[in-house]
């Protein structure tokens, strides 16, 4: 018998909601939908006149729709903000929230091939529309393409070697599975270390099948641009690149964190962090949740103008 697995559950999903200070009334924006868990707990703090716009690229997600007279899922990657919220009239809106992590459900599908611990194609798209793959990158990227990849979004100290072994294998045929990539691999760490590595491994072809960093700059910029004056952002990340971008960008207002200052020596930047430090989950949330302990969550308000 096959048992229903959950599409996703959440992380800090109360300090998230509460971090946006609710306007009843207001408008706002849940980037990344998945299964509703943010969304529904926006909707229950928003009155009649309440409005709720979800964003998610993965077709999957239609299937959690909600049936609310305040709430429209747009199916698009969140990239796009700004243009789909113009379409609404919804610009300026009171919040948005972001949970950059990949759901449950695409992890737990073998064949959307985002996980090491199932047998399935080398895929990894959270758009299916989109054509490169991860199999796409491991046959026809190069040793240079590659090396930058494993070691600037794996942070791996090892991705020369990867690299190496990747282009034997591919020289002798296609690498397409999840289970090929994991043979190629398994003689370079120790078995003990086997999962972290894999995970990085995983990680770092990721990110680039989706451009993950790239996407979530052209989020955070666009925030900027839908919010009004006292609204707030909540993006939750779960690794140190996102959470680099999200932290330089509401410190600084740029994702590389350099420091701008006026002529008086003001720090010229549109967001004002409201958590000096992240919010993590507590003992009970991670005991309860164990994908939850790497989720970071911060939050920052637009600065009003004078």
């Amino acid at each position: 018998m096959e048992v229903e697995m959950e599409y996703h559950k959440p992380a800090l999903l109360n300090e998230s909601v509460e971090g946006l200070s609710i306007l009843a009334d207001g408008c706002y924006v849940d980037v990344t939908f998945g299964g509703g868990g943010h969304s529904k707990e926006i909707l229950k703090r928003l009155s009649e006149k309440g409005k709720l716009f979800a964003f998610d690229q993965d077709p999957d997600a239609e299937n959690n729709r909600l049936d609310d007279s305040r709430f429209s899922l747009i199916p698009q990657n969140f990239s796009f903000l700004k243009n789909f919220l113009r379409m609404y009239n919804a610009i300026p809106v009171d919040g948005v929230l972001a949970d950059l992590g990949v759901s449950f459900h695409q992890f737990d599908v073998p064949k959307r091939g985002f996980s090491f611990r199932f047998e399935g194609p080398l895929d990894m798209r959270m758009d299916q529309k989109r054509k490169m793959t991860a199999a796409t990158v491991v046959n026809s990227y190069s040793a240079e393409q590659l090396e930058f990849i494993f070691k600037e979004y794996g942070e791996l100290r090892n991705a020369k070697q990867i690299v190496q072994k990747i282009e034997e294998a591919r020289a002798e045929k296609k690498i397409t599975t999840v289970e090929g990539l994991k043979e190629i691999l398994k003689d370079i760490t120790p078995e003990k270390i086997q999962h972290k590595f894999l995970a990085q491994v995983f990680q770092a072809l990721r990110i680039e099948v989706n451009e993950e960093l790239k996407v979530i700059q052209d989020l955070l910029e666009q925030t900027v641009e839908v919010l009004k004056d006292g609204g707030r952002m909540s993006v939750i990340t779960y690794h140190s690149l996102e959470d680099r971008l999200v932290k330089n960008f509401f410190k600084t207002g740029n994702v590389q964190g350099k420091v701008e200052k006026d002529f008086f020596g003001n720090l010229i930047r549109p967001m004002e962090p409201v958590n000096r430090k992240p919010i993590v989950p507590g003992a009970e949330e991670i005991k309860d949740n164990n994908r939850s302990r790497s989720a970071k969550l911060r939050i920052a308000e637009k600065v009003k103008l004078n």
